[in-house]
């Protein structure tokens, strides 16, 4: 039943943009040292998600919109070089983290506000 609404299908689109993400920005971090190493960092969600085509999935074999969303294209940072060619900042790769954390409870929030919405639909309540 919630795979088929387009807002929990959204949610968790954005829920997995936010887990790619964070592993992108977990690579840049454990990297901070390596010299050359060029940050990366996902597309944002927006752009990903309007950026597929408007299909609907009628057999198994089909790609579902929103599906794709996590795999955005992983494109490098614009920050400052160091001297050894790497130019991934902490304090930047903090802020990026922040922002799928905060990314990640908003896709939660949705899910358990429209699971409350169905339930109380469906005249439960607990």
């Amino acid at each position: 039943m919630f795979a088929k609404l387009e807002l929990t299908r959204m949610a968790q689109a954005l829920a997995s943009h936010a887990g790619s993400r964070m592993d992108v920005i977990a690579r840049n971090v454990a990297n901070a040292d390596t010299p050359g190493y060029r940050a990366h960092d996902l597309r944002p969600f927006a752009e990903v998600y309007k950026s597929e085509p408007d299909m609907r999935a009628t057999r198994p074999g089909h790609f579902a919109k929103g599906g794709n969303a996590a795999r955005g294209e992983i494109i490098t940072g614009s920050g400052s070089e160091a001297p050894n060619g790497n130019d991934v900042s902490i304090e930047m790769e903090m802020v990026k983290s922040a922002t799928a954390r905060q990314d990640h409870e908003m896709a939660l929030a949705i899910y358990r506000a429209t699971s409350g919405v169905i339930r109380a639909s469906l005249g439960r309540n607990g």
